[in-house]
């Protein structure tokens, strides 16, 4: 977990399995309190089912606590995934961690 910046990132490397996505959601849980939350997964090169739910689960944590979520994605695969399952409707999915803290310091666009 780093802090750099106006926002906390967390970035997980390696695999989003069932077998690994235990540490991930706790990291999301620690990090669910935090006004802006990015997420770099950058260093993941696959992730199911389980990893996608961890992800979803820490976003809406996040959310309740009143934080807002962005994800920085630059490998294809993990992008269409996000992309074909309507991840990309919830929150901000960008290629860049760069992309990600724009969004997150962008203001929040009103909800009709």
């Amino acid at each position: 977990m780093e802090h750099p910046g106006p926002y906390s990132l967390c970035r997980p490397v390696g695999e989003l399995d069932a077998y690994t996505v235990g540490e991930f959601r706790e990291a999301l849980s620690g990090l669910a309190s935090s006004d802006r939350l990015l997420i770099d997964l950058s260093e993941v090169p696959f992730m199911d089912s389980a990893g996608l739910g961890a992800l979803i689960g820490g976003i809406r944590r996040a959310r309740e606590a009143g934080g807002d979520v962005a994800v920085a994605c630059s490998r294809p695969t993990l992008t269409r995934l996000l992309h074909t399952t309507g991840f990309d409707r919830i929150v901000s999915v960008t290629e860049t961690v760069e992309g990600a803290a724009e969004a997150l310091a962008a203001p929040p666009e009103p909800e009709d």
